[in-house]
């Protein structure tokens, strides 16, 4: 039994209600299931509650928080209760590795990386966040806390392709419905912002205190309310697509 988080967040405290806004977005997913190739097995580590784990092979699911491997839905296999970097795989075991939206948790990456090179005898898909473009866009004015924060967590793109021995980086046009809830996500409706669960759901506001989250409640809700973010951000509302920080980085 852990005594402490496995990553840099502690979900098994704060994790409650995570699936009910970080769920799997179909259009996101597809991106994934095509980086995933011709693999029958795949393991999918810091799994989480089971987004965009495909439903149409073998998979192996690693995750540290219980709190987090109980939400999984019963059509996803169960978890194994491990960390991603101690994969409790053999060499060249399954077909391919994936991880989405989770390096940043891991408190040793560069050895998370290698084992998910170690373990894949294909092709290694990774979903995540590009620290340079989170400053982009109206979210960055809001919370310049949660920015600062989540820059300092997401490993550099370029570190994780050295680390992977090559990969291709595509940028992730996040849809305006999106039903994933990270922050780009909401880039349209920033009143989504205003429920906390939903703040919950995203682990930067974990790291920045209450003082910084109550200042940015108080100051979006005023600008809405008096017409001022519409009037300078209101075209989102309207844009079918957003060019996010989202990456998927798949190495060979």
């Amino acid at each position: 039994m852990r005594t402490k988080p496995a990553g840099d967040f502690d979900y098994e405290t704060h994790g409650s209600g995570y699936a009910r806004h970080r769920r799997t977005d179909p259009r996101i997913a597809e991106l994934v299931q095509a980086a995933l190739g011709e693999a029958r097995t795949v393991v999918n580590v810091g799994a989480g509650a089971g987004s965009y784990e495909p439903l149409d092979r073998h998979v192996i699911a690693i995750e540290p928080a219980a709190a987090m491997r109980a939400q999984r839905p019963p059509h996803l296999a169960p978890a194994i209760n491990g960390v991603a970097e101690d994969l409790p795989l053999d060499e060249d075991s399954v077909d391919a590795a994936m991880a989405t939206i989770t390096v940043h948790h891991w408190p040793d990456a560069e050895r998370g990386l290698r084992e998910m090179r170690r373990v894949s005898r294909g092709r290694v898909v990774i979903l995540c966040m590009d620290g340079d473009a989170l400053a982009e866009g109206w979210f960055a004015e809001y919370a310049p806390e949660v920015i600062s924060v989540e820059r300092g967590r997401y490993q550099p793109i370029e570190h994780i392709v050295e680390v992977l021995g090559g990969a291709t980086v595509t940028p992730v046009s996040v849809p305006f419905d999106c039903v994933d809830g990270f922050t780009d996500a909401f880039y349209g409706r920033p009143e989504r912002f205003l429920d906390p669960e939903v703040r919950r759901a995203q682990s930067g506001w974990g790291f920045v205190g209450a003082e910084a989250e109550a200042r940015f409640v108080a100051t979006l809700s005023a600008d809405l309310e008096s017409g001022e973010w519409d009037r300078r951000f209101g075209h989102l509302r309207t844009q079918p697509a957003y060019d996010s920080a989202l990456r998927l980085v798949v190495a060979e």
